[in-house]
């Protein structure tokens, strides 16, 4: 068994080893290094390992047991307690019986204009909503999946002798070695020895740190969420893309290895190419598209390169707050460009950068008509500015005539046109795509390289491109696009029959959620919401997406929501709102 603790650090703290390898595990446990369940060796292999007497390692375990930390199953071996420190310490550092687990909080996902990715480290921990049911609101990733907050950890890491229960962790070593001389080290316990000075980070790091992204819990049973949850289960067709899959892989998997460019799959990228040229009216060949692991990676990268620190960059507002971090942690100052019931207004900005959403703006839905979008590429080019075309989910459009994107109009290579499959398929695909002028393609790549030298996702690239080849992405797009369709109508219609006393639904014919402006008090507003949660029922306030305060507004996505979902979810709001005017 390969098995290795920081048994030197503590060889330095203790006198006798055994003493020194009873904290270098139980560190190693309570920090999660060893989590519940883990095998750990044998007395005579922990025994060799570590140059003791068979005796010495027996006593080590003795003790770990005597303290809940371990368990020892007869003709199995032993075993780390499967719930790990928890079974050592409540949430409150007392003491827990051994085997009562912690209730496990749901997953998280990062808000984002329909994407989510992962849980985003560091930051100051849950807000819990006052209803306290289905949703909770999380800034940062102090408690998540189960795993006390970081105060807690912290009193764990430290021994501190202060937090109650913290003779069940000490009691013996404490016997052994003196008590008071041990538990007085600062680094006695849990915390591994040196330094605990903070690690100084630089600029770049300290605006991250600064500006963490928004994520919220997953809705627990019974609750109905307007937040985007991606496509309903059922509706996609997941035997034709196993059927990509399982081509992808070659024969006997002979193309798991095969080797893929950071640009992206070649036969990817010529897809792409032929779908924009198609459906979208772009003049692109697969050498001006390069692939990101979601958009969102993509949009970082181009402003990292093209945005010089100090720099001004015109992002819309509202718009989505995913790209104005992208601005701010890049060392740029935001230009905010007003947004209007067709979309940006153009104006003269002084800036070489403008990030802008014309297909459909994030999130009013406005489709920004012919005229702006010449007025933009007129200002690009007099400024010898760089356009950034963010086409989210224009994908799913069941009316209106379709509008060419800025990048059909680009006569001067001035527009980056961005898009992704994470609407259009399923979150967890994360391939997001640019097509580029021909003079960024090559600084594109390279830092695209710098990140992944070898692409994430190399088999659900070539499987992507074998479903978009084969037919199966058209026939997925124009199947959903008429279910997605039925929902935004059918959820407009009991918005407006319902709610038309509190909300103006803006009008919109793609997409997959809609933006509805509060018609009441702000104060109202948050009294709805509270009622809202307590109701059952949850959506996003637009005020997360705006930089200059204005009237209070909501986002009700629906492509993850059947019909009778969208009945209940509205008839919960309209509870809701009676609530507010019964108490008021």
């Amino acid at each position: 068994m390969n098995f290795t603790l920081p048994y030197e650090q503590y060889l330095d703290i203790y006198r006798y080893k055994y003493l020194a390898l009873y904290h270098a595990l139980r560190t190693a446990i309570i920090g999660g290094t060893l989590p519940g369940g883990t095998r750990l060796p044998s007395t005579r292999k922990l025994a060799e390992l570590y140059q003791l007497s068979r005796g010495s390692a027996s006593q080590v375990y003795d003790m770990l047991l005597a303290d809940g930390y371990i368990q020892t199953e007869r003709g199995r071996g032993t075993f780390v307690s499967e719930a790990g420190v928890f079974d050592v310490f409540g949430e409150d550092g007392g003491r827990k019986d051994a085997g009562e687990l912690p209730a496990n909080r749901a997953g998280i996902e990062i808000e984002q204009h329909g994407e989510t990715a992962g849980s985003v480290p560091g930051g100051r921990g849950w807000n819990v909503p006052e209803a306290g049911a289905g949703t909770a609101a999380y800034e940062g990733s102090n408690a998540f999946r189960g795993l006390p907050g970081e105060d807690e950890r912290a009193e764990l890491r430290d021994g501190g002798g202060s937090r109650p229960g913290a003779g069940a962790g000490t009691t013996v070593a404490a016997a052994i070695s003196g008590g008071a001389s041990a538990e007085g080290d600062p680094d006695y316990g849990n915390r591994t020895a040196g330094s605990t000075a903070p690690v100084k980070l630089s600029a770049w790091g300290e605006r991250l740190m600064e500006r963490q992204l928004s994520v919220y819990e997953r809705a627990g049973d019974g609750f109905i969420s307007f937040r985007s949850s991606g496509m309903e289960r059922g509706q996609f067709p997941y035997s034709e893309w196993r059927s990509a899959l399982n081509y992808a892989g070659g024969k006997q998997g002979g193309l798991l290895d095969s080797y893929c460019p950071p640009q992206g799959d070649e036969g990817l990228r010529r897809a792409i190419a032929a779908h924009l040229r198609i459906t979208r009216g772009i003049r692109a060949e697969a050498g001006q598209i390069v692939l990101f692991s979601g958009s969102m990676q993509g949009i970082v990268i181009l402003t990292q390169l093209l945005l010089e620190q100090g720099s001004c960059a015109v992002v819309e507002d509202p718009g989505y707050h995913g790209i104005r971090r992208a601005v701010e942690i890049s060392g740029g100052r935001l230009l905010p460009g007003r947004v209007d019931s067709e979309g940006m207004v153009p104006e003269d900005w002084e800036a070489r950068l403008l990030f802008v959403t014309p297909s459909r703006q994030f999130p009013t839905g406005a489709v920004l008509p012919l005229e702006r979008r010449r007025r933009l590429l007129e200002w690009a080019r007099r400024h010898q500015a760089v356009i950034i075309e963010d086409d989210y989910d224009s994908e799913f459009r069941w009316g209106g005539r379709p509008i060419e994107p800025l990048k059909a109009l680009d006569r001067e290579e001035r527009v980056v046109y961005v898009g992704s499959f994470s609407n259009s398929m399923f979150f967890g695909l994360r391939v997001g795509f640019a097509v580029l002028p021909s003079s960024l393609v090559a600084p594109v790549t390279a830092a695209k390289a710098l990140y992944e030298p070898l692409p994430a996702g190399q088999l659900e690239q070539r499987a992507l491109a074998r479903f978009m080849g084969t037919g199966g992405y058209s026939r997925h797009l124009r199947r959903m696009t008429r279910v997605y369709g039925e929902r935004a109508r059918l959820l407009r219609t009991l918005l407006a029959a319902r709610l038309g006393t509190v909300f103006e639904v803006l009008p919109g014919d793609a997409g997959l959620h809609l933006y509805a402006r509060w018609l009441r008090t702000d104060a109202e507003f948050a009294a709805f919401r509270t009622a809202a949660l307590r109701r059952g029922a949850d959506f996003r306030d637009a005020a997360l997406y705006r930089i200059r305060p204005s009237g209070a507004a909501a986002c009700f996505s629906f492509s993850h929501l059947d019909a009778a979902a969208l009945e209940e979810g509205v008839n919960r709001l309209q509870l809701a709102w009676n609530d507010v005017q019964n108490r008021a």
